[in-house]
């Protein structure tokens, strides 16, 4: 090869080169406008986003519902004698105790108690002999805390039964009470037990140290310091508040359905007393639920976080069976008489059971979704018009949500609905691209809910990653930029119970005693103030692995006025960027916060490091527009600008110079 030819390849090579990384450089790199002037933009729903909570992963029994106990009523081996009743077990041997169930609890509903006959007398082993529970995967009892302890007994003859936390291994009580047991009629008993010391993985000891006969039925252990004393554990319900949810879908999901119709979820057997709950085995996610996290509280619940109630009724399907439409009747009937607890005065049936359960106002149930995932089911659309028709027959205000997914077409008049659920549940590469989702649908008829959507990728961390949260930031940038069409969209699941897990990855894992939130979780706090906020007309110039929104929102901490961008990045390397606002004068804004979330691709938090993605806030200048930032990899970025335009509460004007402004 001569010299010269070679020369001329290098040169070749070299204007190649500077081709692809000017090409790379511009796939970098783009141009984000906003039309931010005062009167542009579209209000979007005040509902738009919030949380969907299904007793999956033992997020309520055991989870969320506060209490310490698993199967309380002895009832998880089902109504027979004898039964299993895992995770009861045996303090003392074959000589000291005998344990076996029976059929004579004194509730209709739930037949199955425990019988203990202590063998020993004065020989007794050292602590007594009886039963523990070891709750799901421990207890944590806390030194200094308090807790309620109620159960129902009946005794051969009068004996001191000991009732205690113990630690882990057995060898220290970490709380103590003996109570006298009498009587041969079933009594209620209540204690309290303070804790001397602390173990996360407890147990709950009930014990004897003389020979007799107890039977003991629906025992409970309870913190005291549950949020407002409703029942919910502290952590797990404020990590949902942080995100400031604007409506609850309950109780699920497939455990709506149940596998078999005979394991549905029926409401009513989840109303009244706790005691008198029959409980019901879940088995869809294959574990007993006790059902103290009944109807009313998941109406509390909602109440509580200040969310609309979203009831998810069975609409006669299973995930294997269905109720034909001509025997649909009762269910539509249960369903209106669930209507009528939630919303019913107090001289209704139901709503009279309502107020002796402690609510007497009514609820503000405005959404009922019929069935989950049902569309594909022989009857559903049948079913489906009867629970319409009666709802809008009774309650025209109800906003019904159908399962079947419209966002290709437009629903005939045999689907009548004022929302349809979809259900996306991707690989991020997927969810990033469904940005788009929703730009082709349909602008009349029934509005979207997006009531499911998750990253699930098998391949990688199933503990939830940077990519995953990236990617569903920019699905759900698509979701604001559609929000005339789409009303509303929840991630799912919410909770996880590390040492219970059916699916994964969970926005919130948890154990007894601790919780965090996956990247998942923490992206969702980018979209907070997008509910009822005026969303700015956005164009993002170049850059196709670049998403970007803007709105505007009133901030209720200070009441003042914010435009807020938020811009996606997903790709391997970082990316220059222009922002510019249209229609406002430069003069009149400035940088407030800027907040990242960012970091290496399958990175996740765990509890060892729970913060270790966690989203950075920094305080930023803006330089004027356009201002021009870099993003990094695989992030979500939002800059928030304070609009000094408008008037501080009171009505007193800000100063708008230059020098006040920092511009």
């Amino acid at each position: 090869m001569s010299s010269s030819m070679g020369s001329l390849r290098i040169i070749c090579f070299a204007f190649g080169l500077i081709a692809l990384l000017a090409q790379v450089d511009a796939d970098n790199a783009a141009n984000v406008t906003v039309n931010a002037a005062p009167t542009s933009g579209r209000v979007m729903p005040d509902s738009l986003f919030g949380v969907f909570f299904e007793e999956i992963n033992r997020a309520g029994d055991g989870g969320l519902w506060a209490e310490l106990v698993q199967n309380r009523g002895f009832e998880a081996g089902g109504r027979h004698a004898p039964s299993w009743i895992v995770p009861w077990g045996r303090v003392g041997d074959d000589e000291s105790v005998f344990i076996a169930t029976e059929l004579n609890s004194p509730f209709q509903h739930n037949k199955v108690a425990l019988r203990i006959d202590a063998l020993c007398d004065r020989d007794c082993p050292f602590g007594g002999v009886g039963v523990f529970n070891p709750g799901n995967g421990g207890m944590n009892i806390v030194k200094g805390k308090k807790y309620n302890i109620e159960f129902h007994a009946k005794a051969s003859r009068k004996v001191d039964l000991t009732v205690a936390f113990v630690s882990s291994d057995g060898t220290k009580v970490l709380a103590t009470h003996s109570i006298s047991i009498h009587g041969s009629k079933w009594n209620k008993y209540k204690l309290h037990l303070k804790a001397l010391d602390s173990d996360v993985k407890g147990m709950l000891y009930l014990t004897m140290t003389k020979k007799a006969t107890i039977w003991l039925d629906q025992v409970s252990a309870m913190p005291q310091d549950t949020y407002k004393g409703h029942g919910y554990r502290i952590d797990l319900f404020e990590k949902i508040l942080a995100l400031k949810p604007q409506f609850l879908r309950f109780p699920g999901g497939c455990y709506v359905e149940g596998e078999l119709m005979s394991n549905a979820f029926r409401w009513k057997e989840t109303v009244g007393p706790w005691e008198e709950r029959p409980g019901h085995y879940n088995d869809p996610w294959s574990y007993w639920s006790d059902d103290a996290l009944g109807y009313l509280e998941y109406l509390q619940l909602a109440e509580d976080l200040r969310a609309k109630p979203v009831w998810v009724i069975n609409s006669g399907n299973s995930v294997d069976q269905g109720v034909d439409t001509t025997l649909i009747a009762p269910f539509v009937q249960e369903m209106l008489d669930s209507i009528e607890f939630a919303r019913g005065n107090t001289n209704s049936t139901w709503g009279s059971l309502r107020a002796k359960m402690g609510h007497p106002e009514s609820f503000d149930l405005k959404y009922i979704a019929v069935g989950n995932e049902d569309c594909g089911h022989a009857n559903y659309n049948g079913n489906y018009l009867k629970f319409y028709n009666a709802i809008k027959q009774y309650y025209p205000d109800i906003q019904v949500i159908n399962n079947c997914d419209f966002s290709g077409y437009r629903p005939g008049p045999d689907q009548p609905a004022d929302l349809y659920d979809f259900h996306t549940y991707q690989v991020p590469k997927v969810m990033f691209a469904q940005n788009h989702q929703f730009d082709n649908a349909p602008r009349s008829g029934p509005k979207v809910f997006v009531s499911e959507y998750a990253v699930t990728d098998p391949l990688v961390n199933k503990n939830g990653t940077v990519i995953g949260a990236v990617s569903e930031a920019a699905f759900l940038v698509g979701v604001e930029r559609n929000s005339d069409v789409v009303e509303m969209a929840s991630y799912a699941p919410l909770f996880g119970y590390l040492n219970q897990l059916q699916w994964r990855p969970n926005a919130i894992f948890f154990n007894a005693s601790e919780s965090y939130g996956i990247p998942s979780y923490w992206m969702q706090t980018f979209f907070i103030d997008s509910n009822g906020a005026t969303l700015l007309d956005t164009n993002v110039a170049t850059g196709a692995n670049i998403v970007a929104s803007a709105i505007r929102y009133v901030n209720k901490d200070d009441n003042q006025n914010y435009i807020k961008i938020k811009v996606v990045n997903f790709q391997d390397v970082s990316a220059n960027i222009s922002i510019t606002l249209n229609g406002v004068n430069p003069y009149t804004i400035s940088g407030k916060r800027k907040t990242v979330l960012t970091g290496n691709p399958y990175d996740s938090n765990s509890l060892d490091n729970p913060t270790k993605i966690i989203p950075q806030v920094l305080s930023f200048d803006a330089p004027g527009t356009p201002m021009t930032v870099k993003l990094d990899p695989y992030s979500l970025t939002s800059f928030d600008y304070l609009d000094h335009s408008a008037s501080r509460p009171g009505g007193r004007k800000v100063n708008l110079s230059k020098k006040n402004l920092h511009l």
